[in-house]
């Protein structure tokens, strides 16, 4: 009988991160790297950080990757061990939310107050 893993959903699976945010890694053995996200699971509650989390994987040799052999790529981590980068100070920052002029609602930085969504 195949094992199936139980993903754990809380109530609002809205995450503080988004693809292409910059954030730094607070805790685990990555911790104090900066990257970039490269995809949100919501889901699980996981993100995807460039260059963050690195595992190897044994590849069979395929048409993609006709030597095969042992590659090294990233692996989602939690998304509470991630924090936005302030964009003014380059450190560590929460999220707030405001609502613009022409009624966008866009994240800015609780530390400096400056927008992070482009």
């Amino acid at each position: 009988m195949p094992r199936v893993k139980k993903v754990l959903e809380s109530h609002s699976n809205k995450l503080h991160v988004k693809k292409d945010d910059n954030v730094i890694v607070i805790s685990g053995k990555d911790k104090g790297k900066k990257g970039r996200v490269i995809a949100a699971y919501p889901r699980e509650n996981r993100v995807l950080v460039e260059g963050v989390n690195m595992i190897k994987k044994h590849q069979k040799p395929s048409q993609q990757n006709p030597q095969g052999g042992i590659i090294e790529k990233e692996a989602p981590i939690h998304v509470s061990n991630v924090m936005h980068v302030d964009p003014k100070s380059g450190g560590v920052t929460r999220i707030g939310y405001k609502v613009l002029d022409n009624g966008k609602k866009v994240r800015v930085a609780k530390k400096s107050g400056e927008s992070i969504d482009k």
